[in-house]
């Protein structure tokens, strides 16, 4: 069962840009990808850098400009080579009632993080 919560208003988040918001207790990033709005969990799904720092969002394309992956915003799906190709990027449900954009936090999504070796963790 739909959980709609809202998240911001239409006019809170210009086009091509994304926008971080706390949402009933749950933080969304949220893109404005001109004639639609989409919403994502806030961290890559790569190495948990959060995107509302390193994400680009340009012609429906959102990139983590820190390892350079690419999705596709409005599948989810990988658009350039990555490590791994199957990490789609997960999406919320999104629906605009009004001027208000709306997200469906029947479930928080997450990622699963591999626990890779810290670079500070490297010894010569």
């Amino acid at each position: 069962m739909a959980n709609w919560k809202t998240a911001c208003l239409t006019s809170d988040v210009a086009i091509d840009t994304l926008a971080l918001f706390n949402v009933a207790g749950t933080c969304v990033l949220i893109a404005n990808l001109g004639d639609e709005f989409k919403a994502y969990p806030p961290m890559c799904p790569h190495m948990e850098e959060p995107l509302v720092e390193s994400g680009i969002c340009a012609d429906g394309i959102l990139t983590c400009n820190k390892h350079l992956w690419q999705w596709d915003m409005r599948t989810g799906e990988i658009r350039a080579p990555a490590e791994r190709p199957s990490l789609q990027i997960l999406m919320y449900d999104v629906k605009v009632e009004g001027d208000s954009v709306l997200v469906d936090l029947e479930q928080e999504l997450e990622y699963e993080f591999d626990e890779e070796e810290d670079d500070d963790d490297f010894h010569w």
